[in-house]
């Protein structure tokens, strides 16, 4: 693709647009790099590997779930040293990264050892059980050119920049065939992360999960989330402006569960107005801060977007939702055998506890 070829979003975030550059990569993944201004730099050489194309789908007969079997991440990147970090923009004479060019903004591209991928064929063939090939997506979305950071440090404008480049891949995603767009974080070594560059992903799914599903159902039954902040205020309340409400359910599951939602309904990042987005990008720098210092530490979360899925639904209601691994600075809140084996979780904070302590924060 030409050098110059950049794109403005429709949906820009912020002062000023927002534009696109596309990549395809010599390994034939596509590269998608943000920013507030045209990306023209020259590309730097790399590898042409063979990439695997997605793994399989098996139905779990009781819990009435598919899960996903990708035998290839099994061999993914695990805590390269700085001089190896896949997510740095490239150089002449260093090793090659995932984004071949010297310097970017904001890059978003195809994950090498996705569990989910729209050319993914076959499944194993297991008598009396459903399975199918894991077709979907699955990007890689890197903050900033720095080795450190998180959503707070990489600043208000980068996070607007992102949330533009969300809503870009959300309606990339559901033109493609994807039924569920889940753009998420997981951050910290509790959760598992291998590797400490900021960065966040997005998985595109041909079918919309269980718990997603049930998400959907509630709201078309009736339920009323924009009731639910209101009856909750100001015992559960972080904090409001601009359209946006930070606050603990009532039900968390997770000791200091936070919830980012507009107080009007909306059913995704994209229906939301100029000042909400721009609240919502304050809000997800303004979490990670809170929760860093109530641990004491960078804070061990997993965090996603909750929208409705392609087409719509009724009554839905768009949340961005965290979930910390820690119950106190240097506690880990493990999800031990009642939390996985029945699905009930203790929780060991009450949430009017919580919001209390992090509006102090």
């Amino acid at each position: 693709m030409s050098r110059s070829e950049n794109f403005e979003l429709e949906r820009s975030v912020g002062p000023g647009p927002v534009f696109r550059r596309d990549w395809r990569k010599a390994d034939g993944r596509m590269l998608h790099l943000y920013g507030r201004s045209p990306h023209r730099l020259d590309p730097l050489p790399e590898p042409s590997d063979d990439i695997a194309q997605g793994g399989e789908l098996r139905f779990h007969p009781l819990r009435r779930e598919w899960n996903v079997y990708a035998a290839h991440r099994q061999n993914r990147t695990f805590k390269p040293a700085t001089a190896d970090d896949p997510l740095a923009p490239g150089t002449p004479s260093g090793p090659a990264t995932e984004i071949p060019f010297e310097d970017f903004e904001l890059a978003v591209f195809e994950n090498k050892f996705a569990a989910f991928h729209p050319a993914a064929q076959g499944a194993t063939r297991l008598g009396g059980m459903a399975t199918e090939p894991a077709r979907g997506a699955c990007d890689v979305v890197v903050y900033a050119p720095e080795a450190e950071g998180n959503l707070h440090s990489i600043g208000t404008d980068r996070r607007q920049v992102l949330l533009a480049a969300l809503i870009d891949r959300y309606r990339t995603m559901f033109a493609q065939g994807c039924e569920y767009v889940l753009p998420f974080e997981n951050r910290g070594d509790e959760v598992g992360v291998t590797l400490h560059h900021p960065h966040g992903q997005i998985y595109g799914f041909e079918r919309i999960p269980e718990a997603q599903q049930r998400a959907v159902s509630a709201f078309a039954d009736g339920f009323d989330l924009a009731g639910e902040i209101a009856e909750a205020q100001p015992d559960y309340g972080i904090g409001s402006a601009g359209g946006i409400a930070a606050f603990v359910p009532r039900f968390a599951r997770f000791p200091y569960e936070i919830w980012l939602a507009p107080t009007q309904r909306r059913e995704g990042p994209w229906d939301c107005t100029d000042e909400e987005l721009e609240s919502l990008a304050h809000w997800l720098g303004e979490v990670t801060r809170r929760y860093d210092a109530l641990f004491e530490r960078p804070a061990a979360t997993m965090m996603a977007f909750h929208a409705a899925p392609r087409g719509g639904s009724a009554n839905y209601h768009f949340t961005v939702q965290f979930y910390p691994l820690l119950r106190a600075p240097g506690r880990v809140k493990y999800l031990a055998s009642v939390e996985q084996h029945t699905g009930l979780f203790t929780v060991d904070v009450m949430p009017e506890s919580a919001a209390s302590r992090l509006r102090e924060l």
